[in-house]
């Protein structure tokens, strides 16, 4: 009887205290070019939603999964490849947030070769933009900030100072830890935690949209 009791209380104690939100950001070129000098292209095809997952503590849930990036549209075959991947991401339930690249005029001093070079833009803002926003509309209790980028260091710092309760965690890259310094990370991804966070090859999307993993991310 009184193992009986013990588990109601319990189970009360469980229902009565609300499990802590966490919402996650990835910063998608900077994971992704982390990614590739680890020189395994099937690592690319990273479930970003099971990977956020296994960062979470035992008393969270997960919320939401955020995705910042760009498609580099006048590169075919990466183009392709990456609109896949935003599709999959969909399908697993990922918010995506796409900026653009603009493009800038590049010329060589000594020959006067001329060129179009591609600058990525907004990323970093609109990363910066929603952990801030987040945080003040009390849309998270912990956020998870999945970058090396300097840049967001300012609105990591608004957030710690105007919403001293929320926690932030910085998750830096595989590789990048020493480049995130200036964000306080306190974690690297592993190699073997992205393995074991990849897409199913195949998936369905929720019209029913058949989604197939590019050949070039097969293990």
């Amino acid at each position: 009887m009184s193992r009986q009791i013990g588990r109601c209380l319990w189970a009360a104690a469980f229902l009565v205290c609300p499990m802590n939100r966490v919402v996650v950001y990835v910063d998608g070129f900077n994971l992704y070019h982390a990614i590739a000098d680890l020189r395994d292209q099937s690592l690319k095809w990273l479930d970003l939603w099971k990977l956020s997952a296994s960062l979470l503590r035992a008393d969270e849930t997960l919320a939401s999964v955020n995705y910042f990036s760009a498609f580099a549209t006048w590169l075919v075959e990466p183009y392709a490849r990456h609109r896949a991947y935003v599709q999959a991401l969909k399908a697993k339930g990922v918010n995506t947030f796409m900026g653009k690249f603009k493009e800038k005029p590049r010329s060589c001093r000594s020959c006067g070769a001329k060129w179009t070079a591609h600058e990525e833009k907004e990323t970093d803002v609109h990363i910066a933009v929603r952990v801030v926003a987040d945080a003040l509309l009390d849309e998270f209790d912990r956020a998870i900030i999945v970058s090396a980028d300097s840049d967001l260091a300012p609105a990591l710092r608004a957030v710690r100072q105007h919403r001293p309760k929320k926690e932030i965690l910085v998750v830096a890259p595989p590789g990048r830890y020493a480049s995130a310094r200036d964000l306080g990370p306190k974690l690297e991804l592993r190699r073997a935690r992205l393995r074991r966070c990849l897409l199913p090859a195949r998936l369905q999307t929720a019209s029913g949209k058949l989604i197939v993993r590019p050949r070039e991310y097969d293990p």
